[in-house]
């Protein structure tokens, strides 16, 4: 009966200052309970029983090693389809179930829960309004940021903040006036790996398929930033674990001189797996409760398609799962982006835009209020700002419009990406973490209506394809047999017009020539084909039902200024109208146009409602 208090005082110590659930606590077997915190692959928030066991643990950079190999099974990372073997009990060395441990740890759990009713919390960030303040309530929300916001230890700094300051935002602005800002609680923020580390992994592959293993570039971006925080020691023992670990992959590339897309998506994977731990770890020091978890970890399960990886169908109800049994909603849960597991427990990658779909997913498997997408630019523009000096961002816009930006070359949100937030209808806001204090761009399945134009964005080295029937006019058959020798060849169209005896199609630059060469070559037995390259595609996002007067611009504009369309869709889509031109005319056009539909200068005067407005 002692031996059984003495337990039962252990639990509420651990479970009290240990920033992980209770119920998730109790439901493993007793060693793991003991050792969860001191496994280096096993994330908690930083408290000082932790750090204690991390010194006294981590001696030397072999012993990491080791532990980090014996942590690898110590994961609760189990598929879907998978059940632990102790996962309802404990298991004797018989192999039987012991029939009193559900009974033990339901009674602990009821003990335990009644008594942290009774303590204060520990570090209580509830958001409180400011007196007189007219700040609605705050609002649920997943927050992501890429490579570029968490570029180096300042950057890292900078986003911890950004993070506080969103959950208790300062009582005025730089400027000194009130500051109305919707207070937030984070139940996840998504990261990507700090800077260039995806590229910097990618190109120690390739060395290491040429005999060469360095990974001192990595190893000085992390440290210097745990170093420059002061980090607790057992979130510097994980980090340099997982270098450890990145390194003995590469070495083992080297030896083997082979680089399969699995071990490739492994070796992309402690990117992220870093920078979640460096984030977690800074947060915790300026006093927001966090946790750093691999996506696996809260229910990210994919296919078997390494390098471009899909979300399980049953991912977004295993996410809310893990998130009701094992996390604090005031506990933020920084999770990797990007990444996943399989139903084999291998790692995968989500491929373009993974870590926006990581956010996405959450979000919706949470019910969040709004999902927040941070990147280095202030939300969605009208055009890209590096030729277009006057763009400015777009308040408004609906997926559908974001999804053929996204297509046509903007840099936003992968169409892919913002699926999960369309099925559950919540909104996504786009921001910049360098300029917090922008509105951003918000999408939803609304936009805005009442705008002719949202936005110009463009796709340049285009080959135009023009294929003209060899068969008599009403020939029966010839799209299909068109098409079917593009699916022979796996080549993909972007921009597509067609008659009954003739095909235009765009082919963008991504298509091997080689690929291309051999489709010509089989559509000569029924048709005439023609390339041309060094075209663009101009696409305007716009409000189709107001076609006539946007068209009647373009070309009024496109006329006086001698560019010569070659190719034009419109239909498909209720909110996108292409355009096929020269290259070296596409930047003039969308100068000419920006100043027409945005600028309010317009040098061939605007058409609207049938009407010229100069």
């Amino acid at each position: 009966m002692l031996a059984k208090e003495n337990n039962m005082v252990s639990l509420l110590l651990l479970a009290t200052l240990a920033a992980v659930p209770v119920d998730a606590f109790l439901t493993q077997s007793p060693p793991s309970r003991l050792l969860a915190n001191s496994r280096p692959h096993i994330t908690s928030s930083s408290n000082p029983i932790v750090v204690g066991l991390s010194e006294a643990s981590f001696k030397s950079s072999s012993r990491r090693r080791v532990l980090c190999m014996e942590g690898e099974g110590d994961q609760d990372d189990e598929s879907p389809d998978d059940e632990s073997p102790d996962a309802d009990g404990d298991v004797d060395e018989s192999g039987e179930t012991s029939a009193t441990s559900d009974d033990d740890d339901a009674s602990a759990v009821k003990t335990i829960n009644t008594y942290k009713s009774g303590l204060s919390p520990r570090r209580n960030y509830q958001y409180e309004p400011r007196p007189g303040s007219t700040s609605p309530k705050r609002i649920d929300v997943t927050m992501k940021f890429g490579g570029s916001s968490l570029a180096n230890a300042e950057r890292v700094d900078h986003v911890a903040n950004l993070i506080k300051d969103r959950i208790n935002p300062p009582a005025t602005l730089e400027d000194g006036s009130p500051n109305e800002e919707t207070p937030v609680r984070p139940r996840a923020v998504i990261c990507s790996a700090m800077g260039k580390t995806t590229n910097s992994l990618l190109s120690a592959g390739e060395m290491a398929l040429e005999g060469r293993v360095d990974v001192e570039a990595l190893r000085t971006l992390h440290t210097t930033a745990m170093k420059e925080f002061d980090l607790p020691q057992r979130t510097q023992d994980e980090v340099m674990c997982l270098l450890d670990e990145c390194e003995d992959m590469l070495n083992g590339v080297r030896l083997i001189q082979e680089l399969s897309p699995k071990s490739l998506d492994q070796l992309v994977s402690y990117g992220e797996r870093c920078s979640v731990r460096i984030m977690a770890a800074r947060l915790n020091q300026i006093g927001v409760p966090a946790q750093a978890f691999d996506a696996w970890d809260v229910g990210v399960f994919t296919d078997e398609n390494y390098g471009d990886a899909k979300l399980l169908p049953t991912t977004i109800d295993t996410i809310r799962d893990k998130f009701m049994s094992r996390i604090d909603p005031n506990v933020v849960a920084v999770v990797t982006g990007f990444i996943g597991h399989n139903r084999k427990n291998k790692i995968t990658t989500l491929g373009r835009g993974g870590s926006d779909l990581t956010a996405t997913a959450i979000g919706a498997a949470l019910k969040v209020d709004e999902i927040q997408v941070w990147k280095d630019v202030d939300g969605i523009l009208t055009a890209d700002p590096r030729l277009v000096e006057n763009a400015v961002p777009v308040s408004h816009v609906s997926y559908d419009e974001a999804s053929e930006l996204a297509y046509f070359g903007a840099q936003v949100l992968h169409p892919i990406a913002m699926q999960p937030a369309l099925k559950a209808d919540i909104p996504v806001r786009v921001k910049n973490s360098y300029n917090p204090s922008a509105p951003g761009t918000v999408i939803d399945k609304v936009g805005n209506p009442d705008r002719m134009v949202t936005a110009i964005t463009c796709k340049k080295k285009i080959t135009l394809m023009d294929i003209h029937s060899l068969q008599m006019l009403g020939a029966y058959g010839f799209l299909g047999a068109v098409f079917g020798d593009f699916e022979k060849h796996k080549l993909s169209v972007d921009v597509l017009a067609s008659s009954e005896v003739s095909i235009s199609v765009t082919l963008d630059k991504k298509q091997p020539e080689a690929d291309i060469e051999l489709l010509c070559e089989d559509l000569k037995q029924i048709a005439e084909v023609e390339l041309h390259t060094g075209r663009a595609i101009l696409t305007l996002i716009a409000d189709v039902g107001r076609s006539s007067d946007v068209l009647a611009t373009v070309f009024r504009s496109f006329s006086a200024h001698g560019i010569k369309v070659e190719m034009m869709s419109q239909g498909a889509s209720k909110v996108n109208i292409s355009f096929i031109v020269k290259e070296d005319q596409i930047d003039d056009a969308i100068l000419k146009l920006h100043q027409c539909f945005f600028e309010d200068r317009c040098d061939v005067g605007m058409i609207e409602s049938g009407s010229l407005i100069v």
